[in-house]
């Protein structure tokens, strides 16, 4: 009979222990406040009341009129925010799937044409914008600038200089 009881007793020590595991279990399921405050957090401003929704995050106005108290939800920005980045975001894979370049699907005997970017031409339109594409200046136009800037320069120089001369004689 020995070993029946220490089973018994085990058995007794586990319920007890279940017992007790899930009797906390439930006491932590209860629900406890959200914060020392509740669930709103409020605010005062010169209208009312900001409340805040601590659970959803929601803002609304709580303002005191002729039958008590009204509460208004302040519009959202940031769901017309995600709707225009989501907007933007299927805009951009559209586009990707549009890019258009040189392709070669397989090999081929014939070289592809290269195009020159820096070739001097007419100005190009672009098919799809209509913008204007204007070629840079070149090496030779740069210098003829710089040489007409250092001109320039140096007849503001000397104009300067002389007007010194003028006004010092002068006095």
């Amino acid at each position: 009979m020995r070993p029946a009881k220490s089973s018994t007793r085990s058995w007794c020590v586990a319920a007890i222990v279940a017992v007790t595991t899930v009797s906390s279990g439930l006491v932590a399921a209860q629900s406890a406040p959200d914060g020392e405050n509740g669930r709103y957090s409020m605010t005062p401003i010169p209208e009312g009341v900001l409340r805040l929704d601590t659970r959803t995050g929601t803002v609304s106005t709580c303002t005191r009129n002729g039958t008590g108290w009204a509460c208004y939800a302040v519009p959202d920005e940031r769901s017309a925010l995600d709707a225009e980045i989501g907007r933007l975001q299927a805009e951009v894979e559209k586009l990707k799937g549009q890019a258009t370049g040189p392709t070669v699907s397989g090999k081929i005997d014939e070289a592809l044409p290269k195009s020159d970017s820096l070739k001097k031409g007419e100005p190009k339109v672009a098919e799809g914008d209509r913008k204007l594409e204007i070629p840079l200046p070149s090496d030779q136009d740069m210098d003829r600038v710089m040489s007409f800037l250092e001109k320039a320069w140096r007849r503001l120089i000397d104009m300067a200089n002389r007007v010194q001369k003028d006004v010092s004689g002068k006095i």
